[in-house]
């Protein structure tokens, strides 16, 4: 992840509209396999720095245990099997409020911040935010400190990310999931297998195509696709990939710009293809069996999400309760291999390998050295440049 200031951004975006921005920095956590190229992705990225707002969340907690009574998860969509829900009410007591309301990174911070800024609660006890935005939630005092000693089972995280720049002792954040970006398609409507980036652009799928609406994914793709080493591409690379991107929209090629909300026009087979995150395919295969993923021959995009208490939640100790949960062993065994996502917890793999061996040998889950090796972090701009690079998209997409 690229260490540069977004705060500016961010405030020129929310301020006029809720603008679509899905996932920024997602970086590659493995599941116990990834080493060589890929362990190197993850200790070069990191979270952003830049001005912050003065108010600093403190480390110094104590959450005494508590009987866990109701309580609020949000999450993204597709991001979690539910019989893990039901396992930990059984477990714990209580009841898990879970809500899939986060399509966009940016468009959720839009419909909490004033909130956040004004230090009130925002009913939430556990979201789940990509690298780029925890950072800021970081540094902004927006979070609550996790009580270590409530969640024993962290020391399960892989070592590749026990450690990142906005919070180098993992005092407010705990990994979710990472995954990667591809495409995702139905071969019963494109008539063939998809290899390559270019298949995007390919006239014969002209107005059923969707394109991520985040530049740092979209734009990092083409990039990859120009022959572009998008990990040290600098603003006339990106401006020239989004160029190719314009013209595609201006063409007719691209049905829209999405959120992950680009799941709802795949499966209604409103379209044929889409820029696509990796795990989304399995839950979408449930509405559509027929559906594909692929990692394309020219790399993917690379990112991770991570579980923060917001400031002033409520209930930090179930939220506490809930993070040691999944980092079991066991439990982080199911999260992974129902959302075929990258687990962040040791000895996940194994026990998947054992279990399921068919799953084993999902590139989705665990992909091979050849897919690891075109696994891509996103670039490191100026502020200055990340603002030309904003609102150069925001032309294309109409944001």
């Amino acid at each position: 992840m690229h260490s540069e200031d977004i705060d500016g951004v961010v405030e020129r975006m929310l301020d006029g509209n809720e603008h679509s921005r899905r996932q920024f920095i997602r970086h590659l956590a493995s599941v116990g396999l990834l080493v060589g190229p890929g362990a190197a992705f993850l200790s070069a990225c990191g979270g952003v720095k830049g001005e912050s707002s003065g108010k600093k969340a403190s480390t110094a907690v104590n959450h005494p245990k508590t009987t866990i009574g109701n309580w609020t998860f949000s999450n993204w969509p597709l991001y979690i099997d539910k019989s893990v829900l039901k396992g930990f009410d059984k477990q714990y007591g209580g009841h898990v409020k879970y809500v899939e309301d986060i399509n966009d990174n940016f468009e959720f911070f839009g419909k909490v911040r004033q909130q956040l800024q004004a230090g009130k609660p925002i009913g939430r006890d556990i979201v789940v935010l990509t690298d780029y935005m925890a950072g800021r939630w970081v540094r902004d005092g927006f979070v609550t400190a996790i009580d270590k000693g409530n969640v024993p089972n962290a020391k399960n995280l892989v070592p590749e990310l026990q450690s990142i720049n906005y919070d180098p002792h993992r005092n407010f954040t705990l990994p979710w999931q990472s995954g990667a970006i591809g495409i995702a398609y139905d071969p019963r409507k494109t008539g063939r297998k998809l290899h390559s980036i270019q298949d995007l652009f390919d006239p014969k799928f002209k107005g059923r195509v969707t394109f991520l609406s985040e530049p740092y994914d979209s734009a990092g793709m083409v990039m990859l696709l120009q022959g572009v080493d998008s990990t040290h591409a600098n603003i006339d690379q990106i401006n020239k990939a989004i160029d190719k991107i314009e013209e595609a929209q201006k063409g007719g090629q691209i049905r829209r710009f999405t959120g992950n909300d680009y799941t709802t026009d795949l499966t209604k087979g409103n379209i044929d293809l889409a820029m696509a995150y990796s795990g989304d395919i399995t839950g979408l295969k449930a509405d559509n069996p027929h559906l594909e993923f692929v990692y394309p021959d020219e790399g993917s995009m690379i990112f991770t999400d991570n579980m923060m208490m917001p400031a002033k939640a409520a209930h930090p100790y179930a939220a506490e309760t809930m993070m040691n949960y999944v980092y079991d062993p066991q439990v982080a065994a199911k999260l992974a291999a129902y959302i075929t996502y990258l687990s962040p917890v040791q000895g996940a793999a194994e026990i998947i390998q054992k279990t399921n061996p068919k799953l084993a040998s999902s590139p989705l889950l665990f992909p091979d050295e050849a897919i690891r090796k075109k696994f891509h972090p996103y670039p490191s701009l100026s502020p200055a440049d990340e603002r030309e690079m904003e609102e150069r998209m925001a032309q294309v997409t109409g944001a």
